[in-house]
């Protein structure tokens, strides 16, 4: 009987893929500990999604989540958090002295192991940032990305084969980049078992024996099980496990569901089924009150044919429920065949998995190719590292335009040491001009997180959890607008409508019509009455920056506002010059396409 190793990824993926990691931590800490009580010795405790998550829509630090998540399950158990390369655990790509500083504090804060991965498997971004795990007293398990292309796609013979991987590998030897296991992450779950069969048994057949094999996937498509079964009859020893209510769909196979799976076969799971029961029971009592959005648990046979990750999906759903337009999603998951084929076909996980979305996001916006996404952009011109195919030269060309950049082969690392807009001294620069302390951990999340951390540290952040209805204290209303129902649930300053939370105050009279929403529009819209210029939001999304002041003279193309959509900042210019007569918004307000930001005379 061969026992298959489990780490517990419900409390990190788990939270990630299902509520788009808007997650209290003291919330889930009972269920925490009633798995380690259960036995189980290896969580997966942070990093990925759920670092700027806790700053960006929980209002906590995730340097004190880490702490407490030691402080529950004790010394000995192996905390694992996940990291992307060179983008240690953000969207952008980081210099040396962020990446050297991310492993040092993951240690101080209580990690045991890093898992860190490259979305494009370009080794040269795991080179740098394996050492620094390695040199700060971390286990590393370095990371092989995988997943499948739709069938008869031109240039799959190139990218995720077995072959492929097993370069990869070889790679990664040849860099010789100190590592102490190896993953197998297929982030949307698409990778079929043949191909994940062939693929661990020849890297398994090249790597020390001595040196552990993991899988992971998640059950989007509806075959992780299938998936986990190849792994293991392959020659992998241990496999990502999640728990109710966080498995399934979007997430891992739970764990129940893999030992029922694996009864009667030569493989065991090593846990105590009964005591693994238990632990669930708790943790669905922990999350009763959190919304559970419905595609989060569902199967979806599209995916394989436009690979959009588990951890990614429910995210990016939560990020258009926020804004309203949720509507637009399946035709944004339409668009994300052509975008993954178009951009060199880099595998589907962060933070290469946004750039797709939000190119998709675009082209269903604002029409296909219109509007380059600065990530995806930079991508395909090879600032995030070399894609696995060259991308189609007319999107390359595109972006180049769009975004004012050349083509660069340049290492990433070394183009980031030269950007003086990153790094420890800007970072510091930051912090002093908001009057914070200059922390390690401090320019760490101005670093990762950047204005949303600095509002963050200023106490200036917004909580954006969502909670069932029938979780929240107050008055309940059923409210009707055009036909549609609304559940409104009035609390302590706070009104839920459908699941969503949003700031209220009640006075008498009629709003000012001038900061009603004006008419959608699919740009930004610049209407004259008269001597007034009115822009309006050129998409929903949330105002983070306001650029100019009432009574400040503006060119043509200057900057008035940045609006932050599906994680991207979109510049809103002034169409003409003018004067700043009027602005209708504040920092942080959520408006919709059409609404009112400012007046120029």
């Amino acid at each position: 009987m061969k026992k298959i190793n489990v780490m517990i990824t419900a409390f990190r993926d788990g939270f990630q893929s299902v509520y788009g990691a808007r997650v209290f931590t003291k919330d889930y800490l009972p269920a925490v500990e009633a798995t380690a009580e259960a036995g189980i010795t290896h969580f997966e405790a942070g990093g990925g999604a759920s670092f700027q998550s806790l700053y960006f829509y929980c209002n906590e630090d995730s340097f004190a989540a880490m702490d407490l998540f030691r402080k529950t399950v004790g010394p000995s158990a192996n905390l694992q958090t996940l990291a992307r390369g060179v983008n240690v655990v953000g969207l952008d790509s980081q210099p040396r002295d962020i990446i050297k500083l991310h492993a040092e504090l993951f240690k101080k804060h209580g990690i045991t192991t890093i898992r860190n991965f490259d979305a494009l498997n370009d080794v040269n971004n795991l080179t740098y940032s394996g050492q620094c795990i390695h040199d700060a007293g971390l286990r590393h398990e370095v990371v092989i990305a995988m997943m499948s292309l739709p069938p008869d796609t031109p240039g799959s013979e190139y990218a995720h084969t077995p072959e492929f991987y097993v370069k990869t590998l070889k790679d990664i030897l040849a860099a010789k980049i100190p590592f102490d296991s190896v993953a197998f992450k297929d982030a949307s779950g698409t990778s079929t078992p043949s191909v994940i069969y062939e693929t661990v048994k020849q890297c398994r057949a090249i790597l020390p024996p001595e040196v552990p094999v993991r899988f992971h996937s998640h059950d989007t498509a509806g075959t992780c099980v299938a998936q986990y079964t190849a792994a293991i009859n392959a020659g992998a020893d241990a496999l990502d496990l999640s728990m109710a209510p966080v498995s399934g769909g979007t997430c891992q196979s739970d764990v129940i569901s893999m030992w029922h799976a694996l009864r009667g076969t030569d493989y065991d799971l090593g846990i105590d089924i009964e005591k693994m029961r238990h632990a669930e029971e708790v943790f669905k009592d922990c999350m009763k009150d959190y919304f559970l959005p419905p595609e989060s648990k569902a199967v979806e046979p599209a995916i394989p044919f436009s690979p959009m990750p588990g951890g990614a999906l429910t995210a990016n759903t939560q990020m258009l429920r926020d804004n309203n337009i949720m509507d637009k999603y399946p035709e944004i998951i339409k668009h994300m065949r052509d975008v993954v084929k178009r951009g060199g076909f880099g595998t589907s996980v962060t933070p290469v998995s946004q750039f797709y979305f939000q190119q998709a996001f675009n082209n269903t916006m604002f029409g296909e190719w219109k509007k380059i996404a600065d990530g995806y952009g930079k991508m395909v011109l090879g600032y995030f590292g070399k894609t696995p195919v060259e991308p189609d030269p007319e999107i390359v060309r595109i972006a180049s335009e769009q975004l004012g950049l050349q083509p660069t082969t340049e290492l990433v690392v070394d183009i980031n040491d030269k950007n003086p807009k990153k790094g420890r001294a800007i970072c510091k620069k930051k912090l002093e001009e908001a009057g914070l302390p200059v922390t390690d951990e401090n320019i760490f999340i101005a670093a990762t997180c950047e204005d949303k951390g600095i509002q963050f540290l200023k106490g200036e952040a917004k909580t954006g959890v969502r909670k069932n209805e029938a979780a929240a204290k107050g008055n309940s209303f059923t409210v009707t607008v055009n036909s549609k129902p609304y559940s409104v649930v009035l609390s302590e300053g706070a009104a839920m409508v459908n699941g969503k939370s949003y700031a209220f105050s009640i006075a008498e009279g009629k709003a000012d019509a001038a900061v009603q929403a004006a008419p959608a529009s699919s740009a930004p819209a610049a209407s004259s009455g008269g001597a007034v210029v009115k822009i309006n939001a050129p998409l929903p999304g949330v105002i983070v920056k306001i650029v100019a002041a009432e009574g400040k003279h503006v060119a043509s193309g200057d900057v008035i506002f940045i609006i932050e959509a599906m994680k991207m900042e979109i510049e809103v210019k002034a169409p003409s010059a003018g004067t700043v007569s009027k602005i209708a918004v504040t920092q942080g307000t959520q408006v919709e396409s059409g609404h009112l930001l400012a007046e120029l005379v």
